[in-house]
């Protein structure tokens, strides 16, 4: 546990250096918010009954979604493995004596939490001041705060772990281009990036809340919203326990049967 608590320190504190691409990512993520939030805006003016959140915990959620957008979501999978896996660096990885699954898992982990404490800050402080109800609003009390963080937490293991099996995929191709950008498309679709899965027509959304996709970013952020609590609520919350150990299982599977038969060339 200590290597990989190692790995874990190491990464953190080298994600925490590249604050210029940090800050280059805040300018988008306050004006797509903005965008969004005044599409929405619309949307809600248009006919109100027909919108399936608050106004206010609409904004919430997006604000939210963009602070927290390289921690749970496919865009913040780490570039670095895919090259290592392309130009045959993997054998350095191999000679280590240390479980290959779990030091990506622990230095993925680490690059996501790094990439989002230089970026939720800033942009949860600035929407923390918007008037209403354009604003960021606080949780509904304080245990939905807490159990929004336990979630939280378990997204993060969905989402490493959905891109650990991205990454063993990608010991099948020629380029990881292809196979990140589906994973990225259909992550962000069917964890509520796009469109929030309350907006869903209702047969759909509940198929979209079986997968493992929607355990990431729709589950910790309703919760803080207040859409989502109750009975519901510790049905999702199981599902990401679920779907943590099921990824986590076909990961190390994956990682099984690819390092087993890994050819490198060159030298």
């Amino acid at each position: 546990m200590k290597k990989y608590l190692a790995f874990f320190r190491l990464r953190f504190t080298m994600g925490l250096q590249y604050r210029a691409a940090a800050l280059g990512g805040l300018v988008c993520q306050f004006f797509w918010g903005a965008m969004y939030i005044l599409s929405m805006k619309a949307f809600y003016d248009t006919d109100p009954a027909a919108f399936p959140m608050t106004f206010p915990a609409a904004a919430s959620y997006i604000w939210l979604q963009q602070a927290l957008l390289t921690l749970v979501s496919m865009g913040g999978i780490d570039n670095e493995f895919f090259n290592v896996i392309q130009n045959g660096n993997v054998a350095y990885e191999l000679c280590r004596p240390v479980d290959v699954y779990g030091m990506w898992f622990t230095r993925s982990a680490a690059t996501r939490v790094a990439n989002a404490l230089l970026r939720c800050v800033p942009v949860l402080a600035v929407a923390a001041l918007l008037p209403a109800p354009y604003g960021m609003a606080a949780p509904p009390d304080l245990p939905a705060f807490l159990l929004f963080l336990v979630s939280l937490t378990l997204a993060l293991g969905v989402v490493t772990a959905i891109g650990m099996i991205v990454y063993m995929i990608t010991f099948h191709t020629i380029t990881p281009r292809g196979v990140r950008l589906i994973a990225v498309g259909i992550c962000d679709f069917f964890s509520g990036n796009i469109v929030p899965l309350p907006f869903f027509p209702e047969g759909f959304r509940q198929f979209s809340e079986l997968l493992p996709f929607s355990s990431t970013a729709n589950v910790p952020i309703r919760i803080y919203t207040g859409d989502l609590a109750g009975r519901e609520m510790v049905v999702l919350m199981l599902m990401q326990v679920f779907w943590i150990v099921a990824l986590v299982g076909v990961g190390k599977l994956l990682e099984w049967k690819e390092l087993k038969t890994v050819v490198v060339q060159g030298g």
